[in-house]
């Protein structure tokens, strides 16, 4: 019996934090069309997975711990909203070209400004590198470790 209450009282309290904490779900759009749902660690970390498709050409996924406002360096604004910009590291991975396809796995970096109205929505720009190994002999990714541009996100913003 305390067990068992012990356990319940665990998933409480474990469920109670989990959505106490700021989340926001959306979509990116840019090299890649994707979905990302970012889940917030107090006001300065956040957890953000992403799964995109990149030129329509496959399937990847990655996630970061991403630090926002690193080094104290909030943008000063004195409007309604706030500006932010994070920085983060994780892992990513995927297939990509479906005609002949290869698979890559690597470190993925999380770069990004974002924009979060005084009302749920979210406006942010990012950049995804992703740096790591692939079984393919030529392609962008095995020159350069890149496989993710520049993309535009619209997440909305919900506690």
């Amino acid at each position: 019996m305390k067990k068992s209450l012990l356990i319940v009282l665990f998933a409480l309290v474990c469920g109670t934090v989990v959505y106490a904490q700021p989340r926001a779900i959306g979509g990116n759009i840019g090299y890649s069309v994707g979905f990302s749902y970012e889940h917030g660690f107090g006001e300065k970390n956040m957890l953000d997975i992403a799964v995109n498709v990149p030129r329509f050409d496959g399937i990847g996924a990655s996630v970061t711990y991403d630090w926002i406002d690193p080094f104290n360096t909030a943008f000063p604004w004195e409007n309604k909203g706030e500006w932010h910009w994070y920085m983060g590291v994780g892992a990513g991975g995927g297939i990509y070209n479906y005609k002949s396809p290869f698979w890559y796995a690597g470190v993925a970096g999380h770069v990004g400004v974002e924009y979060d109205f005084w009302f749920p929505l979210q406006l942010s720009i990012d950049w995804r590198p992703n740096v790591g190994v692939t079984n393919a002999s030529s392609n962008w990714f095995n020159h350069w470790g890149l496989f993710e541009g520049l993309s535009l996100g619209v997440r909305y913003r919900f506690h």
